[in-house]
């Protein structure tokens, strides 16, 4: 009985698993669990760094579809409209702003514009006289390179300082229009025009191929006093004059009354020229009067203004 009691305890322990096999079935089943854990987690870390960045490139995408600055919007260069720019005048360091200095050789069309405002060029045209009445009218242009006194001044012209201050020549045979009246401050014949008169019917020079001769006087106040005779017909005056670090200032007015015409030419740091047109009608006995004087100076040295030539047709 203890033997069959023995054999049988020894078939149930035989039968019986090893003791250790539990212990590591049950450490690979939570190192499994714990591995995907850890897939769960770093996939839920990607998946949130996804989507931040979808959020971020979203925002960054809107922010950069946001409407451009409407052209009217800005100014030359960027710069929003109503924003002033700073003005070209010349700074302590002799230096201007915008308008940059000036170079010298430079044409004087090419120069900065004045420091100081000034009045307009010239007035507008009156409107058409009336038969019988008296008209005026006075406007600015650039002196052309060359200009032909026989052609332009059909009735009448006189050019000055061909051979010094005082020297005039004029057109032979011509009408005699053209008065020279004089005028405050010295004349001062020179040859330094940058434009060229010529001329195939003058006295006593009788004729010239080009010549930068003109007459020029110095300082405030001072200038050219001119007249020109009324006939009863429209008359077309041009008077070629420049400056030289100066502002000069055409006044013309009629000897039978009325509002004057005033045109200015101004260059603060060097010479420029120009053309004065303008356009009258008086009876005989009356005069066109005409002023070309120093409005203002920039330079103490001999700020002026110049004269060259005067036609009528």
């Amino acid at each position: 009985m203890a033997d069959e009691d023995r054999a049988q305890a020894g078939s149930r322990a035989g039968d019986a698993p090893p003791r250790h096999r539990p212990g590591a079935m049950t450490a690979g089943v939570t190192r499994s669990v714990s591995r995907r854990a850890r897939r769960r987690r770093r996939w839920a870390v990607e998946g949130a760094a996804v989507l931040v960045c979808l959020v971020v490139l979203i925002s960054y995408l809107s922010t950069r579809s946001g409407p451009e600055p409407d052209d009217d919007q800005a100014g030359p260069g960027g710069v929003p409209a109503g924003v002033a720019h700073s003005p070209g005048l010349p700074a302590a360091d002799g230096r201007t702003g915008e308008a940059g200095p000036a170079t010298p050789g430079l044409r004087p069309r090419q120069r900065p514009p004045s420091p100081d405002p000034t009045p307009p060029a010239s007035e507008p045209a009156p409107p058409p006289a009336r038969p019988g009445s008296t008209a005026l009218s006075l406007s600015r242009a650039e002196m052309p390179a060359s200009v032909d006194l026989t052609a332009v001044g059909t009735r009448d012209w006189v050019h000055f300082g061909e051979r010094d201050g005082r020297s005039t020549i004029r057109k032979r045979s011509g009408s005699g229009e053209i008065i020279d009246g004089g005028g405050a401050g010295r004349r001062v014949g020179w040859d330094g025009n940058q434009e060229y008169v010529r001329w195939s019917d003058g006295t006593p020079e009788r004729s010239a191929n080009g010549t930068s001769n003109g007459v020029y006087t110095c300082g405030a106040g001072n200038g050219f006093s001119l007249a020109i005779a009324g006939s009863g017909a429209p008359r077309t005056v041009q008077v070629y004059a420049g400056i030289w670090m100066a502002r000069g200032r055409l006044e013309a007015r009629l000897s039978t009354g009325g509002p004057a015409r005033v045109a200015r030419l101004e260059d603060p740091y060097t010479s420029q020229s120009a053309q004065f047109t303008i356009r009258f009608t008086l009876p005989k006995g009356a005069r066109l009067l005409l002023n070309w004087t120093v409005e203002k100076v920039f330079t103490p040295h001999c700020g002026n203004v110049g004269l060259q030539a005067v036609t009528v047709r």
